[in-house]
């Protein structure tokens, strides 16, 4: 039995400069990248109240340079098909190869609920980083269609791209929400039998719905992106149990399977003990798994940035080191 009479460390205010040793451009980030989730959140049960905060959220001035940074300078050719009700864009960057048959398999980030009208420039910021194809699911999603929308979205965009490319060919990609909905997704295929894929790659993942991780309150108020997201959660979840395996992946058992994985975080981020405990547990069933942490970054792993790059240069020797 746990010990509750354990007194909690009590943490003096304090002032975080950002260190002295990043580049001009990350720091300028730890000082004036800004949360766009200011206001409280509508109660769970509000869809219309959700409907309209999503809407002020996506249009708001805070998110221009968001906006700018999903944007890469570059030429990219998309497609865009509609398999079974699921939207998905193929986004192949100028210069790739033509032989060269990786596709990354990607669902994006924002929350579980942001940034539906972005997929595209999403997609495009992964191909230039990772200079892949990138196959994005443009997945349902709360307050219309919680949980398992996205997942049944992932499941059949999958499936379909299983028909077109070996499982050897394909790497997993997801970045904070879709750092939940990738493992999810690939646990629901797994489940139903389908081949894993070649390898799979989680940045600053939201894995843990319970956000019972420390850096949750670690972090809390250091990491200048994020803040607790229960609401959404909440939301999201749809009344199932927040530690469900589908809807928390970090509680799944990797001993049936699961791909090498590559997890990315900051030292900053309020999403750093997901990652930790996703190695762990990777590493506990025996899968290859490698951990990257991003000194100071926030949430989103400062991209753009020297320090970024250093990082995506490990990506994308992991992902040519496990296609084939």
């Amino acid at each position: 039995m746990k010990d509750n009479a354990v007194q909690p460390l009590v943490v003096p205010e304090r002032v975080l400069p950002a260190p002295d040793h990043m580049s001009d451009l990350a720091r300028s980030m730890l000082v004036l990248m800004d949360n766009p989730m200011k206001t409280p959140f509508p109660a769970v049960a509000d869809i219309q109240g959700w409907r309209k905060y999503v809407d002020e959220v996506e249009n708001s001035l805070s998110l221009e340079p968001l906006r700018k940074a999903m944007t890469p300078p570059g030429q990219f050719e998309v497609e865009t098909l509609d398999i079974e009700g699921v939207r998905i864009h193929i986004v192949t960057p100028e210069g790739l190869d033509p032989d060269d048959r990786t596709v990354l398999f990607d669902m994006h980030g924002g929350a579980l609920i942001f940034c539906g009208p972005y997929v595209v420039e999403m997609a495009k910021a992964v191909a230039a980083r990772f200079k892949a194809r990138v196959w994005t699911v443009d997945y349902r999603m709360p307050p219309e269609h919680p949980f398992p929308a996205a997942l049944e979205d992932g499941r059949k965009a999958y499936r379909a791209l299983l028909e077109r490319r070996r499982p050897g060919e394909i790497v997993m990609h997801g970045l904070s929400a879709g750092g939940n909905l990738i493992p999810a997704t690939l646990l629901k295929c797994r489940d139903e039998g389908m081949p894993l894929p070649a390898a799979m790659i989680l940045q600053t993942p939201e894995l843990d719905l319970t956000e019972s991780g420390d850096s949750f309150r670690a972090n809390a108020g250091v990491d200048n992106v994020l803040n607790s997201l229960m609401p959404v959660n909440l939301l999201y979840a749809n009344g199932h149990d927040l530690a469900d395996p589908y809807v928390s992946p970090l509680f799944a058992d990797f001993t049936a399977g699961f791909p090498p994985t590559l997890l990315t975080a900051g030292t900053r981020d309020l999403f750093l003990s997901n990652a930790v405990r996703m190695h762990r547990a990777l590493r506990a069933a025996g899968v290859p798994a490698e951990l990257h942490v991003m000194e100071a970054a926030p949430h989103g792993n400062l991209p753009f940035t020297e320090e970024c790059e250093a990082i995506d240069k490990d990506i994308r020797a992991f992902i040519r080191a496990h296609t084939c």
